[in-house]
């Protein structure tokens, strides 16, 4: 193949451009003035390949990142204290997608699950009354489990949960809310519709029914969790939090005052 700044041999019937000998031959290229290459303007400059090679890695950086985020690790925000004592208002997290198996975006299929979700573990799902978002809280019963609170304290199958991670802002308090007649229809003793009076402290005890999991926020006086909307079903599982990546008060301050906010202890800590 030839060279951009070579000539193509010409046949013997060809008379060449004009001006030129009579023997057909045109006349040898002479160099441009000011000593410029022929082939100069026709070859990418090399400014224009650098640009497509950077645009080229910009994409694919991309491209990993989307997979990444789609199948493997999401981070998300904490907007308020419901997992206080175990999450802060204001923490941004990275959160295990592929541990319960990870959706195909557009597909409504699911990879399959590295794992199942356990009793205590921190979750992130979707809640049944707001479906398109994210919820943060703690497993605390699973399929089969029955559950019942009294005074504050949870008991699963019977025993009393040790739960050191569990916060009480309003000791001595207890609070009724109409949702969580919802559980009438999961008691043991069969369902109660218009008998049944729950509050915050004290309910059940409710059997939690197959493919179904019942969550608590850890800030127990201060969070809206399954007690008051009800179950949570597997699929919409999401993943498992990982680390605190970044973490700041939710107001911050002007100017370089937001540096003062930055919980530095916080960032790089494992979520349990």
């Amino acid at each position: 193949m030839s060279e951009p700044n070579e000539m193509s041999p010409r046949g013997r019937g060809d008379p060449g451009p004009p001006g030129g000998n009579a023997g057909g031959n045109g006349p040898v290229d002479q160099p441009l003035e000011n000593g410029a290459e022929p082939w100069r303007g026709r070859t990418s400059p090399g400014w224009l390949r650098a640009t497509v090679d950077a645009v080229r890695s910009v994409m694919l950086a991309l491209v990993i990142l989307l997979v990444m985020r789609a199948f493997l690790v999401e981070a998300f925000k904490i907007p308020t204290s419901s997992m206080e004592g175990t999450l802060m208002a204001g923490d941004f997290l990275l959160v295990n997608k592929a541990v319960y198996g990870a959706e195909i975006p557009g597909m409504g299929l699911n990879l399959p699950a590295l794992a199942s979700p356990e009793r205590g573990e921190v979750i992130v799902f979707h809640p049944p009354h707001e479906p398109s978002k994210h919820y943060v809280k703690r497993l605390v019963g699973m399929p089969g489990d029955t559950l019942r609170m009294r005074d504050k304290e949870l008991y699963r199958n019977g025993d009393r949960v040790h739960e050191p991670y569990a916060r009480h802002g309003d000791p001595h308090g207890d609070a009724v809310h109409p949702g969580m007649a919802w559980q009438a229809r999961f008691l043991v003793e069969g369902p109660r519709p218009g008998r049944y009076r729950p509050s915050r402290d004290n309910w059940g005890p409710i059997v939690i029914p197959p493919d179904r999991y019942f969550v608590l926020g850890d800030n127990r006086d201060n969070s809206e969790d399954s007690r008051y909307w009800g179950l949570v079903k597997r699929e919409d599982i999401r993943g498992r939090p990982w680390i605190v990546y970044y973490s700041s008060k939710p107001e911050l301050a002007p100017g370089l005052g937001w540096l003062r906010d930055v919980r530095w202890d916080r960032i790089g800590g494992r979520i349990r």
